[in-house]
């Protein structure tokens, strides 16, 4: 399956999140805040970057900024993971790059839904 890091500062979100994505059959990698995560999106090159807003060093809007100004990463789909929930933060998280914005709390069912429509919206035009 793919390859998905996943950048959050809490322990039980990083872990609740890791569950849901290996339970779908996918290779993990964590950081725990924006700058961590962004160094490692470099050195891994995932298929896919789950991204917390609020975190120290660097927030989650700042890292996906950067992520997409970068030449090696730009094309890493980032899916924005937050507690922000106004139409607000929602537009500014997609204006920096993010392919997809979900709020906490959330289901199983409602991560596992966005990851696929992310992963089906970037995958190349069949034959």
């Amino acid at each position: 399956m793919a390859r998905i890091l996943i950048v959050d500062d809490s322990p039980s979100q990083l872990m609740g999140i890791l569950r849901i994505v290996e339970k779908l059959g996918h290779e993990t990698f964590t950081a725990t805040d924006g700058a961590s995560g962004v160094e490692a999106a470099k050195s891994v090159l995932p298929d896919l970057i789950l991204m917390d807003v609020v975190m120290p060093n660097l927030n989650g809007f700042q890292a996906t900024r950067t992520l997409k100004r970068e030449a090696t990463t730009q094309h890493i789909p980032v899916i924005l993971v937050t507690t922000k929930d106004q139409d607000t933060d929602r537009l500014w998280g997609m204006r920096q790059g993010a392919k997809a914005y979900i709020t906490k709390p959330f289901t199983e069912d409602d991560l596992s839904e966005v990851i696929a429509q992310v992963f089906s919206a970037e995958a190349p035009p069949a034959a």
